[in-house]
């Protein structure tokens, strides 16, 4: 049974189950199949990822404070974030991966830091 390459097409040479004839086909075949399907998602990923790069630089001992003005003058967008916790004491959090927030009296926010 003769196998070709995803990729390329060319024929396949060596083990049974080989989908690739090489590693740059693989690689491209994987690159092509795991971007971004379309420029929502990219933009979306680009904030989430700003996000969470503004509270990592905000928050270096794991628990502080910062305002909203800080935060909204290093370009931090409140819309995104990846999950919110609700606690037994009706705060909110939310968060970016490990990185959280919540809102204080007066603009400010304490920032917080999941255990791994």
């Amino acid at each position: 049974m003769n196998k070709t390459c995803l990729e390329c097409g060319d024929k396949i040479i060596g083990r049974e189950d080989k989908k690739f004839c090489s590693d740059g086909c693989r690689n491209a075949y994987n690159n092509k199949m795991n971007k971004d399907q379309n420029n929502l998602m990219r933009n979306i990923n680009n904030k989430l990822r700003k996000n969470y790069r503004i509270l990592c630089e905000l928050n270096p001992e794991d628990k502080g404070k910062t305002t909203k003005t800080k935060l909204l003058s290093k370009g931090f967008d409140f819309e995104f974030f990846t999950s919110m916790l609700q606690t037994k004491t009706g705060n909110t959090y939310f968060f970016l991966y490990d990185q959280g927030y919540r809102a204080l009296e007066d603009d400010f926010y304490m920032l917080v830091k999941k255990d791994s």
